[in-house]
């Protein structure tokens, strides 16, 4: 992967006034005893990116006293400076001749993270995508600006935070952190203030130019306030952040969805039926303060059924993603199979009856999950109602949980046994976490 990252690192920092004084750039606010830009580039720096081009303004001076060439942190650095400031993009014009290779990483100066960037880099290959922006969930999705993909990961167009959301939507949070073929440079005006996102790749959107979202769980926030900087500090201390980066594997939570997150409203295939159990919310956010992934693994047969169509289950999960997100908690992922085996009646749709390798107990969502997140199966745990949840974790390897709500267990269909009896998924869950997954 010889490739260059490129950091727009001429902040203010006005929110940070009470750490740097206006004495220095936002990049240069120190998380941990060491600067935004430091973490930054010594994870760069950690998977083989040591040409890195820094665009400096306000206060740019501090920062070149700082690194210097970067020969003192193992990087060659090069400097870009802004006379005069001119937006998420804007700079991106001068940078034709300084790029060796066709792509190049862009990142914000007031952004930490620790991802596999070689995972990033090669899902922007596969997809063969011009851009390519590394999208999440987070806390606050509410007041977020959301990147809305379809099911390729494809970027249909962004939702201002500033409309009007009298609609479900999926917690999808542009970080921040892009991927991008250098010929996005020539669409920027030369000495002219321009907005990345809404000037550049909402055009390139509408062009029909491959635009895509890479959705990973790993750490990735905006430090650009003092009580974001104080969570970071605790979360890089205690081992959190390294902990989620993809090149090491992962704990993951599957949760079934009908019964253990929401009731079981017969089938749910409206979404008027779809409502939270009472304990979800805080069983999820235990998840996810936990270090495990929660992860949603749903059999959703209403749709071989003819009951209704994969708009309609996605339209549920969206609210599912809006009911969550309103109380500051997330999904890292959501998979569901649509298919039926049994044919014969009037109603269904042909499509979906048929024999798959997704529908639980078989474990094909979990696998996909494997390959995507790097997810170890035997350190991971299966939360569900029912006896097939019970063997899906079986047959997958995992530890597993058996919630007494919605079914409780009673549909009989087979005789596994789970490791852990809960009367709800707050309850498992905190059992789950109590050891950091190794009582059992």
């Amino acid at each position: 992967m010889q490739i260059q990252a490129v950091i727009m690192a001429g902040g203010k920092g006005t929110r940070l006034r009470a750490i740097t004084n206006d004495e220095i750039p936002k990049p240069m606010a120190p998380v941990a005893g060491k600067p935004i830009l430091e973490w930054q580039i010594e994870c760069l720096r950690r998977q083989g990116i040591h040409e890195i081009i820094l665009i400096i303004g306000h206060l740019g001076h501090k920062i070149r006293e700082y690194f210097g060439d970067g020969t003192a942190f193992g990087v060659d650095i090069s400097y870009i400076e802004e006379t005069e400031p001119l937006g998420t993009a804007g700079a991106l014009s001068m940078l034709p001749g300084r790029l060796r290779a066709p792509s190049f990483f862009l990142i914000f100066g007031d952004v930490l993270f620790d991802i596999d960037l070689e995972r990033m880099w090669r899902f922007h290959e596969e997809k063969k995508a011009a851009a390519t922006l590394f999208v999440h969930p987070n806390m606050h999705p509410f007041d977020s600006d959301l990147v809305v993909c379809d099911a390729e990961g494809r970027v249909q167009r962004f939702d201002s935070k500033h409309n009007v959301r009298d609609y479900w939507y999926q917690n999808c949070v542009n970080a921040g952190f892009y991927l991008m073929d250098q010929s996005i440079c020539s669409r920027v005006p030369v000495g002219q203030k321009t907005d990345l996102e809404k000037d550049i790749l909402s055009a390139m959107i509408a062009e029909g130019v491959p635009v895509y979202g890479y959705r990973s769980p790993e750490y990735i926030k905006d430090v650009g306030t003092v009580e974001r900087i104080c969570r970071a500090e605790q979360e890089l201390t205690s081992g959190f952040i390294a902990g989620r980066n993809l090149n090491k594997p992962q704990r993951a939570i599957f949760l079934d969805r009908d019964g253990t997150i929401n009731r079981k409203n017969g089938l749910v295939y409206q979404e008027e039926q779809f409502e939270l159990e009472p304990c979800a919310v805080e069983a999820i956010r235990a998840i996810n303060s936990s270090g495990y992934l929660a992860i949603v693994v749903t059999n959703q047969p209403v749709v071989a059924r003819g009951l209704c169509q994969i708009e309609d289950v996605e339209r549920i999960h969206r609210k599912m993603e809006t009911l969550l997100g309103q109380e500051g908690v997330y999904l890292d992922e959501i998979c569901y199979c649509p298919h039926h085996p049994d044919k014969g009646y009037p109603e269904e749709n042909p499509e979906y009856k048929i024999p798959c390798h997704c529908r639980k107990p078989d474990i094909g969502m979990l696998e996909d999950c494997v390959s995507k997140y790097n997810i170890d199966l035997a350190a991971s745990w299966v939360v569900g109602d029912t006896t097939v949840d019970i063997q899906t974790g079986k047959n997958a390897g995992t530890k597993t949980a058996l919630v007494l709500t919605g079914d409780s267990g009673k549909d009989g269909k087979y005789t596994a046994q789970p490791d852990l009896i809960a009367k709800d998924l707050l309850e498992a869950i905190k059992e789950i976490t109590k050891y950091n997954g190794e009582r059992i």
